[in-house]
């Protein structure tokens, strides 16, 4: 092996692990054993703990646990700062365990040390998140053949253009490459060789740009590692069973917001407060979606059109519905029929489904899936205008269809979370 490989490259991922054990560790004392130590000094000295001491000390170890891994995942998904998300998923966690407690009927814990661990927590996730900025950008080298020169503009990396196969000395934590590029040279695939032997990653440049948009390229299904774009059919059962308690125990806060908010958009507009459309599920199979009506009546008179950011049939209520997500409440019907999800792409009318048919490469795959209420392609896209913006929109559906998983699934209701609270974002 050449000589300028046998140095000691950073392995990149070893000191993640570490950095992030390490993180959640130092946190773990400063978070949970620091507040029970201050409030019994004997904690750590007279065993067993009481119930009080044991209830507390339980359930601030959960809440932080919870909260540091699901922060933790949610930076394994592109376009995503933790930094709006701390507080919540903190709030979270604590009121969780909380909520817990008290329905097990389980009132020994010590509400002033739950507090202290709450504000610790928010104090050391935030602590921890500006000293990462610091290091949150991995230094990428690229071979510049086929696409690899694709991400050469990417700001969430700094990249090296390479222009002979030598890393001259430099560290790096990964080399990206087009491992499928024709004009590759014989000594540069010895060079993506001999990098691997040292132990410096060589990531393939789509896989790589996957994770800088959240989309997947759907110009050929053989880009992708076979299968992967089939979802899990044990966490789509999971799913299902969630999403059905959770739409029955919420039954009494939305059914209520629903009736009221369709009085005022008949006292409106003539027309009724539904809004009902043939829509295209899983299995590529017609269904009935339900929604509040956002726009005047006989607004698709004229056939079936794409709906714009200000589109002239929305109503004044409306708008508003359509900014605050209230015109999807509706959905949860279908939720608890199984014609929808929660989370997943967006159902299309069938006029556009045979439309995307002819024009966007396996258009039909999106429906592997149920379609969702909300999803990725709305939390970081929105609107479709045209085939063309559709088509941006089907690679964010097959990049949430490869990646699906329970933890993009929390990250997609933060977000839209997010944006029913804010407006922020809305689409």
């Amino acid at each position: 092996m050449p000589n300028r490989f046998k140095r000691r490259h950073s392995r990149w991922y070893e000191v993640i692990l570490f950095s992030s054990l390490f993180q959640f560790l130092l946190g773990f004392v400063i978070v949970v054993l620091l507040p029970n130590w201050l409030r019994w000094e004997e904690l750590l000295f007279h065993w067993p703990l009481k119930s009080v001491q044991f209830n507390t000390l339980l359930a601030n170890s959960v809440a932080y646990a919870a909260s540091f891994f699901i922060l933790h995942k949610f930076k394994r998904f592109p376009g995503t700062r933790s930094l709006p998300f701390i507080i919540p998923t903190i709030l979270t966690a604590w009121l969780a365990v909380v909520a817990i407690l008290l329905f097990l009927r389980e009132e020994s814990f010590a509400r002033q040390v739950l507090t202290y661990s709450f504000v610790l927590a928010n104090i050391w996730a935030f602590a921890g998140f500006f000293a990462g900025r610091r290091f949150s950008q991995p230094k990428l080298a690229v071979v510049p053949f086929g696409r690899a020169l694709e991400v050469a503009d990417t700001p969430h990396a700094i990249i090296t253009v390479l222009d002979q196969p030598d890393l001259e000395g430099r560290r790096y934590d990964g080399i990206v490459a087009d491992l499928h590029a024709e004009d590759l040279p014989d000594e540069w695939e010895r060079f993506l060789a001999n990098c691997t032997l040292a132990r410096i990653p060589v990531f393939h440049t789509q896989l790589l740009l996957e994770s800088i948009t959240g989309r997947v390229k759907i110009d050929h299904l053989s880009e992708n590692i076979f299968g992967s774009l089939l979802p899990s059919g044990l966490y789509s059962s999971f799913k299902r069973l969630v999403e059905v308690v959770l739409v029955l125990l919420a039954a009494p806060l939305w059914l209520p917001v629903m009736l009221i908010t369709g009085i005022i958009i008949k006292l409106e507009s003539d027309g009724s407060m539904f809004f009902i459309q043939e829509r295209v599920g899983q299995g590529n199979k017609d269904f009935k979606v339900y929604k509040l009506r956002s726009m005047c009546k006989d607004s698709e008179k004229d056939g079936a059109q794409f709906a714009q950011a200000n589109d002239m049939r929305i109503t004044r209520v409306g708008k508003f519905i359509r900014k605050t997500r209230l015109d999807e409440i509706p959905q949860f019907i279908n939720v608890l029929k199984g014609d929808m999800s929660l989370i997943g792409p967006r159902p299309e009318q069938r006029a556009f489904v045979d439309q995307f048919e002819r024009e966007i490469p396996f258009y039909s795959y999106r429906h592997v899936v149920k379609p969702g209420i909300t999803g990725w392609a709305q939390v970081v896209h929105g609107y479709a205008a045209d085939a063309d913006d559709t088509r941006v929109k089907i690679e964010h559906d097959f990049y949430y269809i490869k990646h699906f998983s329970l933890w993009l699934d929390i990250l997609i209701v933060a977000k839209t979370i997010r944006t029913i609270l804010t407006g922020f974002g809305a689409r």
